[in-house]
């Protein structure tokens, strides 16, 4: 006797994807933006992806190292004087040029009223 084929039930999926999760990455753009600020030249592409690429692990590095201080000193948050520590490891910070200095220098003043209470410039005080 013939039988009815039945087709064969699918899966339905739940609600999570089965994707791995991706990391998220910085905008082209903004380090295009960066680079074509310091560098004032024109960058072929294969100089850019290599800018890229190092821009990446740059800051995955500096986020371990920040995410490391705050564990050690047993906080959840990662503030202000640990990415003050790790500029001074880096040799950025010194006694000579302390932090809200770099701030003012390589920051437009929309930053800088973010991170400085008072922006300098110059002799003048700008609230």
């Amino acid at each position: 006797p013939l039988q009815l084929l039945q087709p064969k039930p699918i899966p339905k999926r739940s609600g999570t994807s089965q994707r791995k999760p991706r990391e998220p990455q910085i905008a082209r753009s903004l380090i295009k933006e960066i680079f074509s600020h310091f560098v004032k030249m024109p960058v072929t592409r294969d100089a850019f992806k290599i800018v890229e690429k190092c821009s990446e692990r740059y800051f995955k590095q500096l986020s371990n190292d920040l995410e490391a201080y705050a564990n050690h000193a047993g906080r959840k948050t990662v503030e202000v004087a640990d990415l003050e520590v790790l500029m001074r490891r880096q040799g950025l910070v010194t006694d000579k040029m302390p932090l809200h200095v770099l701030i003012e220098r390589y920051l437009p003043l929309e930053y800088r009223k973010l991170l400085i209470p008072i922006a300098l410039s110059g002799n003048k005080v700008v609230p």
